[in-house]
């Protein structure tokens, strides 16, 4: 039991965090256990599209083949996973109504993979493995989903760039996902883990920016001010 309290916690703790920052139009709590939900149904997802890839093997002394590895095998495949479920089922429920909504309900799916995940790592691996992921991979994939939640809030509202915004949600997360990854692989180059402990302060720093910019431009602000980009604040 005490195993399993630690594999939640860390999930669990974010979802709320990110439903307490929803401040002007929370989404209803059945909406939001349905997005962790679909989150653990994509980790089965991931699992049957990878499960092909498995006859190509990685050689682990190659950097550019843990770099296929990290990008398109792991990160790909994953962020594509729960993206599915965004866009296409929660992208159009009636409840996304503003564009924050797009965080809460990306960080929820999320929540839900990283928590199965961790559970699944917590078990095998024990409490230690546990209490490392709480405080990197869990936030990890939490600074994920909030770029690509980011987004697809951008995409859902704007006419003239839907396609250009949802693009960018799927590459955002995949990028800091394969990035964060591929320095982790890299086990035969001494410190190199420190690139993916930057990409996850990086990461976390434009989720941030992004959380601020999404509540600012709710239309339940009355008025509500002007919108910015991510990469201009």
């Amino acid at each position: 039991m005490l195993l399993l309290a630690l594999a939640l916690a860390p999930g669990v703790a974010i979802a709320l965090y990110i439903y307490l920052k929803d401040k002007h139009e929370r989404e209803p709590l059945g909406l939001l256990l349905m997005s962790f939900f679909y989150g653990v149904l994509s980790i089965f997802v991931t699992l049957l599209v990878s499960w092909p890839l498995e006859i190509l093997t990685i050689n682990k002394q190659d950097a550019a083949e843990l770099f296929a590895d990290a990008f398109f095998k792991v990160a790909l495949v994953e962020e594509f996973s729960k993206f599915i479920f965004i866009r296409f089922i929660l992208f159009r429920n009636k409840n996304f109504n503003e564009p924050f909504d797009g965080i809460v309900y990306a960080v929820m799916v999320g929540m839900g993979f990283a928590t199965l995940e961790n559970i699944v790592y917590v078990y095998q691996y024990g409490m230690a493995t546990g209490i490392m992921r709480m405080f990197t991979a869990v936030p990890a994939h939490a600074c994920f989903a909030i770029l690509m939640g980011y987004y697809l809030g951008r995409a859902k509202f704007s006419k003239e760039k839907n396609l250009y915004f949802t693009l960018l949600a799927l590459i955002s997360a995949t990028v800091f996902h394969g990035l964060y990854d591929y320095f982790l692989f890299i086990t035969f180059v001494p410190g190199i883990w420190i690139g993916a402990a930057m990409s996850l302060i990086v990461a976390i720093i434009l989720s941030r920016k992004a959380i601020k910019i999404h509540q600012a431009a709710s239309p339940f602000i009355n008025p509500p001010p002007d919108r910015s980009d991510l990469t201009k604040q």
